[in-house]
């Protein structure tokens, strides 16, 4: 369950930007990104895990407040709630392009129609209020545990269909009607780097003003660190070796899916591919329908995963010594998905939520905020930044021991009472 649970909060709507960002880079630099990405975020998993075990730690939080004080608390508070919104809103935005292109799909429309209920603006508040709500409302994210399996196996229907695709479809891709402008605007930009004829030529390099925005799509595609110590107290058996273990095993399955989408979905329309992969693909296929609905049931059932940090993290700030309040919990939920569904209604393009995020509070979660707090609570009797414990021997008390003798002989304070202690 917990594989599945952190493996849900990586995955996501940043699979969908992988082949857009393939298209920017060229093969060979993309996979040195995913597997550099990949590896630091393992990395970084390993030092929040020993930044935790040192006092016991189980929220990301209070390690912030452990090693910074009240603003450190209140700036990884400030981060987690800055990135898990962000991806909450990328997900809900899926809902809002692909849930109307399901629907008509299933529905013969007259031409020049637009009912309400191929609205997405309406239709991501339906979801949110039937389907979305009600499963935030778990006080515990092991319970979503089967949720978020059927999502994976949901992203794995969507990855054998992008597979699929590649091996039965042409290039050029005939494009439909309804989205043949976009495709020409945007073959238009691409021939500026990129002659016509080789527009069906996979590249190994390449380099182009839409570039800049691959690094930030490939991390915001490995972030799950705000669930790390959710799901680690969750544990049957709580351990840094065992948690260390469940996260090294959903990053090597995420970065195979990953790889595989990218590189597929990159080759099946090559120059052309758009920054959200399944806008390429006809509303007249019945089995990239049926992959939408998936994708689609996928993202829905991320959103009460990822939205449970961003809960945790406000209670934190707010109401730090209360007790569990079933009026708290709910309000948050609801608070939080209002505000999700504003912001979703009024954003034009999921690539401006994969660049924003990803280029803020991604890097922070990956690149910086694990380190500096690995430096500042570990303590400093070995080198920061490696894997050994920093003390090789001693339980947790023995390190406190260490640690208050050492600052009353800099004191030259108590020094009866620390030879006292020593001696015994």
């Amino acid at each position: 369950m917990s594989v599945f649970n952190l493996s849900n909060a990586m995955m996501g709507s940043g699979i969908l930007g992988l082949a857009y960002a393939m298209a920017n880079t060229g093969i060979i630099l993309s996979v040195v990104l995913l597997i550099f990405i990949a590896i630091l975020s393992a990395y970084s998993i390993h030092l929040l895990l020993k930044s935790a075990e040192v006092d016991g730690i189980h929220a990301y939080e209070q390690l912030g407040y452990r090693a910074f004080g009240q603003p450190g608390k209140i700036l990884a508070a400030c981060i987690i709630t800055l990135h898990n919104t962000g991806a909450i809103s990328s997900y809900l935005f899926i809902v809002k392009i692909e849930l109307p292109r399901i629907i008509q799909g299933l529905v013969e429309l007259p031409e020049n129609s637009t009912p309400w209920f191929v609205d997405g603006r309406y239709l991501i508040i339906i979801v949110s209020v039937l389907v979305i709500f009600p499963l935030t409302l778990m006080r515990r994210l092991g319970y979503l545990g089967y949720s978020s399996g059927f999502s994976l196996s949901c992203m794995v229907f969507f990855l054998i269909s992008v597979i699929y695709k590649k091996f039965v479809t042409s290039c050029p891709v005939e494009e439909e009607n309804s989205y043949n402008e976009t495709l020409l605007q945007s073959t238009a930009i691409k021939s500026i780097y990129n002659s016509t004829d080789d527009m069906c030529e996979a590249k190994l390099l390449t380099i182009n003003p839409q570039t800049a925005f691959t690094i930030p799509i490939t991390a915001f595609a490995f972030v799950c660190h705000p669930e790390v110590l959710p799901i680690y107290t969750e544990l049957k058996n709580p351990s840094k070796k065992h948690m260390q273990k469940v996260a090294n095993i959903s990053i090597l399955a995420m970065f195979v899916m990953y790889l595989l989408t990218a590189i597929f979905g990159y080759l099946t329309f090559y120059g052309n591919v758009k920054s959200e992969l399944l806008e390429m693909y006809s509303k007249k296929d019945t089995l990239m329908l049926c992959v939408r609905l998936a994708v689609l049931i996928a993202v829905t059932l991320t959103i009460p995963v990822v939205l449970f940090p961003i809960r945790r993290t406000v209670l934190q700030l707010l109401f730090p010594d209360k007790p569990f309040s079933w009026y708290r919990h709910i309000s948050i939920a609801a608070c939080l998905l209002i505000f999700v569904n504003i912001l979703v209604i009024f954003v034009p393009n999921i690539r401006d939520i994969f660049g924003f995020i990803g280029a803020t509070s991604a890097s922070s979660l990956i690149f910086i905020l694990p380190g500096l707090f690995y430096i500042r609570i570990v303590p400093e009797e070995q080198v920061p930044l490696k894997s050994q414990p920093k003390i090789k021997s001693g339980s947790l008390e023995r390190r406190r021991l260490v640690a208050t003798e050492r600052a009353q002989l800099d004191s030259n304070t108590y020094r009866p009472n620390l030879i006292q202690n020593t001696n015994s």
